[in-house]
């Protein structure tokens, strides 16, 4: 059964309650189901439902980054996203970067180049530039400057988050 709600297609099995709806993402590679109020966010969903807590609750109005995630590849702000506009998509979380215990070529390079100090950022800094990465294997730092232009840090760190991007993007390393 399918529902129109705010110009989305909703759909329905028989076992969710009318006021929700049920949506299939595939998150860090592992295909997970859920059914969410309309209005829920991908930031809720992922820190609630999913128990994915590296994307943060800071702003909540999309003007810090902290909650930055990727969507089929693309940066988004988690805390602006409609979980049920994720239905059917593939959704990456920082939980995601890593190989097991092996950090990925950026997160290496932020703890070499001490690009993470309070670390509450972190998460959609590097989310931001594993954005990059994907659609940009040799970014310049102009480029770098661009993709976390939307990523507030508190802590000022940005020269190091930027020189630890470069070191890691530059060269063409693999996350």
């Amino acid at each position: 059964m399918e529902r129109e709600r705010g110009g989305y297609r909703l759909a329905m099995s028989a076992d969710t309650p009318p006021d929700l709806h049920e949506i299939t993402v595939e998150v860090n590679s592992t295909t997970r189901r859920a059914s969410f109020d309309p209005g829920t966010t991908l930031l809720d969903a992922l820190r609630e439902e999913f128990s994915l807590t590296g994307a943060k609750p800071v702003c909540e109005v999309g003007t810090c980054g902290a909650c930055t995630v990727l969507v089929d590849d693309r940066a988004v702000y988690s805390c602006l996203t409609l979980a049920a506009e994720c239905d059917g998509r593939r959704v990456d979380t920082v939980e995601g970067l890593a190989d097991g215990q092996e950090l990925s070529a950026l997160q290496r390079s932020f703890a070499e180049c001490d690009a993470l100090q309070c670390g509450y950022c972190t998460p959609g800094q590097l989310m931001s530039l594993e954005g990059l990465r994907r659609s940009d294997r040799e970014p310049d730092r102009e480029a770098i400057e661009h993709a976390v232009q939307g990523n507030l840090c508190r802590c000022g760190a940005y020269r190091h988050i930027l020189d630890a991007a470069e070191a890691a993007l530059s060269a063409g390393a693999s996350a």
